[in-house]
């Protein structure tokens, strides 16, 4: 059965990524054998789960892991691209808010695959309160499942799915957000904890 799933991973890219619940293959030959695969939901990480730990570099060349957030409440959110308006939407709302998270006990940081040098010039165009983990060879992305199929104006590509992730004191995650609103997601994140 391992063989069979690991063969259709070469026709099926991403499969265990899909967004659907299950799907139902019938493999040529074998009409009487109807294989039915649970697929895991995007992130397949939920509320309860031990947060995949991570180190990265941030927009100044220092090293950042999940670690230095213990004992803190981690709002880790992951986004396609810098300057691109949905994303800067979000990252503006974050920081016009950051005061109100921070008195909630939030800490924030940023995950795309942009590069270090893009994450400095989309920190200081928009004065932004936080710092942006460059993860260019996507382990951190990878680890927390959020790189899959996209379909934007009809084009399918692989691609960030945009998810936020809380984390708690003890490094479990107590939040995951799929629906990002990027005009309101500070509110988003501080109306989940009433």
């Amino acid at each position: 059965m391992t063989l069979f799933i690991k063969s259709l991973q070469k026709y099926f890219k991403n499969i265990c990524l899909v967004e659907s619940s299950f799907i139902t293959l019938k493999k040529q030959g074998f009409d009487k054998n109807l294989v039915k695969i649970k697929i895991k939901k995007m992130t397949g990480l939920k509320e309860g789960d031990k947060a995949p730990d991570f180190k990265g570099v941030i927009e100044g060349g220092s090293e950042v892991k999940l670690s230095d957030y213990k004992g803190k409440k981690l709002v880790l959110y992951f986004y396609p691209k810098d300057n691109t308006p949905g994303c800067t939407a979000q990252a503006c709302n974050l920081t016009e808010n950051q005061s109100e998270l921070k008195k909630a006990g939030f800490e924030i940081l940023g995950v795309s695959a942009d590069s270090a040098k893009k994450h400095v010039n989309f920190i200081e165009k928009y004065s932004l309160g936080f710092s942006l983990l460059a993860d260019e060879d996507k382990k951190v992305i990878n680890a927390y499942q959020v790189w899959g199929p996209k379909k934007f104006m009809g084009k399918e590509y692989d691609g960030i799915h945009r998810t936020t992730f809380v984390i708690n004191e003890e490094g479990i995650i107590e939040r995951v957000f799929t629906k990002v609103k990027t005009k309101d997601h500070a509110n988003q994140i501080l109306e989940s904890y009433k």
